[in-house]
C-alpha cells in the first residue's frame, strides 16, 4: 500500500487550512463536518468563509502563511493557487511532524483526501493514491448509489446495542453471528428507516432471544486458477464470514487478500511429491475446528471437486455429521486455456475435452489408447514431472508427433507464461516452465496465436 487508510478524530482539534478560494472552501466544508477547530489563513477569502466566521464555526487569519501558525495543530491543508506557498506549508508541517495535505500535489503530501460516501457513523472512503482522482470520484458515485441512506441509522443502532450484545453472548464467534443476522434483517432496517421505535425494540428482542447455533460447519471454496477476479461472488462471501481459512499452495496471494482480516489462516500446502501436511491430517484439521463451533473455509486452487481431493475431505465430515457445503470454482483447464487463447472445444478440431491427472497413484491407471484419439483436447493437471511419460505413451498409441501442445505456467495470474510446440517437443518444453503448470494437447492449441488478446500475448 502506498497509503494506510485512516479515519481521524478531529473534533475539537486545531487544524490549519491555508487558502481562501474555491478549492479551500471544499476542504473547509469537510473539516467543519468533522468538527475541527478550524483556522484559515489567506490574504483574501471567498464569501462563504465570512459566513462561517460570523456563525462562530472557524477563525480567519487575514495574512500570509507563517510557520508558527502550525503550533498546536494536528493537521494542515495547503489549498492555495501558489505552488511556492503550498510547498512552504508542506515543509513547515514536515519539520513539526504534522500531517499535511497538499491540493493537486499528492507526491508532496503526507496525507491525501479520499472521495467519501457519508452514511455517518458509517463512512466509506475511496482513494487512488492521487493517481486518478476522477476514477475515485466515479467509483464513489457507483458505491453511493448502492448504499441506502438509512445505513447510518442501522450502524448507530448497532453501536447502542454493543454492551447489551456483549452481556448476552460471551463468545466472539457468537457475537459475530448475531451481528450478521441483525445486519441482514430487512424488516429491522426498514423499521429503523421509518423511525418505528416499538417495532425496532420488538424485532431486536426477538433476535437476542433467538438461540445461536454453536455447531461448526465447513465450506469447500474453489479459489479459481489464480486471478482474484475469477473468484465467485459466493466464494468471496464465504471468505468474509469465515472464522478460519485452511488453504493450499495454489491459492494466489491476491485471493488471500480477500479473507476477512481477523480470520485465522492455516496453510496446508501441497505440491507433487511433497505434502507438508498429509491429506488425512488435513481432514482431521477440518473436523477439529468445526467441532469447536467455527466456520471453516477450505480454500482450494481451481475447483475443489476437480483433482482437489474435495470429495475425500467431505467424506470425513459426513462420517462425523459435520454440516458442509461446496462453492465451485473456475477450474484451471477453463481459466488457463481461456487466458492463453486456447478454446477447449471447437467444431472443426475438438468435439470433447478430457481432464486428466498426471499424478497417478499406480501405473497403467489411464487408457492411453483412448487419450490418443483425434478430435479431442487433453488437459493434464500436475503433469509437469510426468511430461516425458505422457509424451511416450501418446506417441506409442499413435498420436501424431506434430500434435500441437502448450504448457501454461501460473495461468491467469500476472506471472502467466505460455510455451507451445508439438508433442515431439513436450519433454523438452517441460524443462522450460515451473510448477504450477498445465499441459494442453490438441489441434485447438494451434489457434492460440490467432485468438490470443494482444494485451495478454
Amino acid at each position: 500500500m502506498d497509503y494506510l487508510p485512516l479515519f481521524c478524530q478531529l473534533r475539537g482539534r486545531a487544524c490549519l487550512l491555508v487558502g481562501g478560494g474555491e478549492v479551500a472552501e471544499r476542504k473547509a466544508r469537510l473539516l467543519l463536518k468533522a468538527g475541527a477547530d478550524l483556522r484559515v489563513c489567506a490574504p483574501h477569502f471567498s464569501s462563504p468563509f465570512y459566513g462561517w466566521q460570523q456563525a462562530g464555526q472557524l477563525t480567519l487569519l487575514e495574512s500570509i502563511f507563517s510557520p508558527d501558525m502550525l503550533d498546536e495543530c494536528w493537521l494542515a491543508i495547503a489549498a492555495t493557487d501558489s505552488h511556492e506557498v503550498n510547498q512552504q506549508v508542506q515543509a513547515s508541517a514536515e519539520e513539526r511532524r504534522i500531517f499535511c495535505n497538499v491540493v493537486d500535489a499528492p507526491e508532496a503530501a503526507s496525507v491525501i483526501m479520499p472521495a467519501i460516501i457519508n452514511r455517518s457513523p458509517l463512512m466509506v472512503a475511496v482513494s487512488s493514491g492521487g493517481c486518478a482522482p476522477v476514477m475515485a470520484r466515479l467509483l464513489r458515485e457507483k458505491i453511493e448509489a448502492l448504499l441506502p441512506q438509512h445505513l447510518g441509522k442501522v450502524a448507530a443502532f448497532a453501536g447502542s446495542l454493543r454492551q447489551r450484545v456483549k452481556q448476552e453472548f460471551g463468545e466472539i464467534s457468537q457475537r459475530r453471528r448475531f451481528w450478521e443476522k441483525l445486519f441482514s434483517h430487512d424488516r429491522l432496517a426498514q423499521s429503523l428507516a421509518c423511525n418505528d421505535t416499538p417495532q425496532v425494540e420488538k424485532l431486536t428482542g426477538a433476535l437476542l432471544r433467538e438461540p445461536l447455533s454453536d455447531r461448526g460447519e465447513v465450506v469447500l471454496v474453489g479459489a479459481g486458477p489464480g486471478d482474484a477476479g475469477l473468484l465467485t461472488l459466493k466464494g468471496l462471501q464465504q471468505l468474509q464470514q469465515a472464522d478460519i481459512v485452511v488453504y493450499d499452495r495454489l491459492v494466489s496471494d491476491e485471493v488471500l487478500e480477500l479473507i476477512r482480516r481477523d480470520a485465522e489462516r492455516l496453510f496446508v500446502g501441497k505440491r507433487a511429491g511433497y505434502h507438508c501436511v498429509p491429506q488425512e491430517e488435513i481432514n482431521q484439521i477440518l473436523l477439529h475446528h468445526a467441532r469447536l463451533g467455527k466456520r471453516v473455509v477450505r480454500l482450494k486452487g481451481g475447483d475443489p471437486f476437480i483433482f482437489g481431493r474435495g470429495g475425500e475431505e467431505l467424506e470425513t465430515l459426513a462420517e462425523h455429521q459435520i454440516p458442509f457445503s461446496v462453492v465451485p470454482g473456475i477450474t484451471a483447464a477453463s481459466g488457463c486455456s481461456a487466458y492463453a487463447g486456447i478454446p477447449l472445444t471447437h467444431r472443426d478440431h475438438a468435439q470433447s475435452v478430457r481432464l486428466v491427472t498426471g499424478h497417478l497413484k499406480h501405473e497403467n491407471q489411464l487408457d492411453w489408447s483412448k487419450l490418443a484419439a483425434e478430435q479431442q483436447t487433453l488437459v493434464f493437471y500436475m503433469g509437469l514431472s510426468q511430461a516425458p511419460e505422457i509424451q511416450r505413451q501418446l506417441l506409442t498409441q499413435g498420436m501424431a508427433a506434430d500434435m500441437p501442445v502448450a504448457l501454461v505456467e501460473n495461468g491467469t495470474s500476472v506471472r502467466q507464461r505460455v510455451v507451445d510446440g508439438t508433442l515431439a517437443d513436450l519433454a523438452a518444453l517441460a524443462q522450460q516452465v515451473k510448477s504450477p503448470s498445465l499441459i494442453i494437447v490438441g489441434r485447438v492449441v494451434a489457434l492460440r496465436h490467432k485468438l490470443i488478446s494482444p494485451q495478454i500475448a
